[in-house]
């Protein structure tokens, strides 16, 4: 073999080992706002994770020596390069720097050590108590389960809210939307669904996971506390993309929670997790398509914006019992403006999910909290998600509020009433007071049946309306100290048998005795 051929035959190797790298190798030929263009990379695939390698093609200044490694994720495949977002901190990439592809797909690590932690959108631990041992990655885009491996919702999921478990049932496996304006309790009614499952048995209690996205950090660490404080820590998981985060990490946020969710819904675990909120989240990703020169759609949303939600949410399902029975039940928030719910996101995620709670603003204001309008709030599972004892006793109650609404706004201009209306009027405020609660007080089921069923049975009409509040509290507490058996039989059997209304309507009548001066309503 003669020089020529050799030297032929190097060049060619050359050329094949060059184009091989090409695949897998890129250089960064445009940088701005935290979105990459890059040359090469042409087996690159959606949402592979790549590497930037900092110090080839460039100088590092002594303060990038010794950081960590700085990874991006291709969201864009185009003719002549690929696009994609950083993750992380975006000075430090530079053009003409060197990125290399990982053949992986962004995932994130989930296992039992990260319940009691904080953890930002990658699944990185943020609050400074030490890495994690030993997790398992689980990847942030995931095919739902479908229709053959899911099982109808028929457990109830309580959330300790009165207003809500009586009149707007929550199953596991199912999505129900919190929606309202800013300032109207959404994520308050969210948290106090955290803190009431400290009352569910460890053995079925559900894994928690608290997605804040675009929160104020203040905001976060002070939920973080709370559930410390209550207890609920130990079973709560926190995703934290703040809004001094990149785009990019409040778009993926999401995703990492319910794939974390996923780890604990494989194992057969329950799952409830709390997406703080979706608008955010598609603000994030509106800014970040821009950027990637997608085509703006209306609001300047992209068109692909609803199928961000819908196979973000489509992951909330109850599985069959051949693939484990896990559940992951999906609460997200939307916030709107002035009440507007025709809005694009509001109307998109509505469409998605199997109900919602509408929170009004003039509720609010007049101290009805949560402010929840029970004539446009609904539960698509209804009372298939209900034990029977809460069943018989919430039967009647969103009829009557929705009578009471129109009667009140009658009142205005009426002077004079019959007497059948003006006792409507009258129990309608008495139950309005009796579904108030406070924030961060969730109320167990059995307690929550007790006090529907005095409510039901008139034990609050001769109560003067500003007091239901404290004649209700301090009947509860002569059940915990009198008929704590019933109380207890309630939650063990989830049905209000004959028996226990005997000891309900006995305990009502000694109550009334002993306490007759919180009854002198003048008739």
């Amino acid at each position: 073999m003669n020089s020529s051929t050799v030297e032929k035959i190097i060049k060619e190797i050359g050329n094949i080992a060059h184009a091989h790298e090409g695949e897998h190798v890129g250089r960064v030929v445009a940088v701005g706002d935290g979105v990459v263009a890059i040359d090469g990379l042409s087996k690159a695939v959606m949402s592979e994770v790549l590497i930037f390698e900092e110090g080839k093609g460039q100088k590092l200044s002594g303060a990038m020596e010794g950081r960590g490694e700085l990874s991006g994720l291709v969201l864009n495949l185009e003719e002549d390069g690929v696009r994609a977002t950083i993750l992380g901190d975006t000075s430090r990439v530079v053009e003409g720097m060197t990125v290399k592809s990982t053949g992986k797909i962004l995932s994130v690590p989930s296992s039992e050590e990260l319940l009691g932690r904080v953890v930002n959108a990658l699944g990185e631990p943020i609050d400074g108590k030490g890495p994690f041992k030993k997790t398992t990655l689980m990847p942030i885009e995931r095919q739902a389960a479908g229709v053959i491996d899911r099982k109808g919702v028929s457990v109830p999921l309580a959330t300790g809210t009165k207003a809500i478990d009586a009149m707007i049932p929550i199953g596991r496996g199912q999505r129900e939307l919190i929606i309202g304006d800013r300032g109207t309790g959404k994520t308050t009614v969210a948290i106090d669904a955290i803190i009431n499952q400290k009352y569910e048995p460890e053995a079925t209690r559900p894994i928690c996971i608290y997605v804040a996205i675009g929160q104020k950090e203040s905001k976060t660490a002070r939920i973080s506390q709370q559930l410390r404080e209550q207890g609920a820590m130990k079973y709560t998981i926190i995703v934290d993309a703040p809004a001094s985060a990149p785009a990019a990490l409040q778009y993926l946020a999401p995703f990492s929670g319910v794939a974390i969710g996923e780890y604990f819904m494989d194992k057969g675990r329950d799952v409830l997790i709390i997406y703080d909120d979706l608008s955010k989240q598609a603000v994030a990703y509106r800014q970040l398509s821009l950027l990637l020169r997608r085509p703006p759609g209306r609001e300047a949303y992209p068109g692909d914006v609803f199928y961000l939600h819908s196979r973000l949410l489509e992951r909330a399902c109850r599985l069959s019992e051949e693939k484990g029975g896990g559940s992951i039940t999906a609460l997200p928030i939307i916030e709107t403006q002035e009440g507007d719910v025709s809005g694009y996101i509001p109307t998109n995620v509505i469409s998605i999910t199997d109900g919602q709670m509408f929170l009004v603003t003039d509720l609010f204001n007049k101290g009805i909290k949560p402010a929840i309008d029970v004539g446009i709030s609904v539960s698509r599972v209804g009372s298939a998600a209900q034990t029977k004892a809460m069943k018989g006793v919430a039967g009647g109650i969103k009829l009557e509020l929705a009578q009471f609404r129109e009667l009140e706004a009658f009142m205005q201009f009426a002077s004079d009433l019959d007497k059948a209306t003006a006792d409507r009027i009258e129990s309608g405020r008495r139950m309005v007071e009796v579904l108030k609660q406070k924030n961060g007080h969730p109320i167990p089921m059995e307690k929550q049946v007790a006090a529907l069923y005095a409510a039901g049975h008139a034990f609050f009409i001769d109560a003067p309306v500003n007091k239901v509040t404290e004649v209700e509290q301090q009947f509860m507490d002569f059940l915990d100290g009198q008929y704590s058996k019933t109380l207890a039989g309630i939650k063990k059997t989830g049905q209000l048998s004959e028996d226990a209304k005997k000891e309900l309507n006995k305990s009502m009548e000694e109550f009334r005795l002993a306490h007759e001066e919180l009854f002198s309503i003048s008739k």
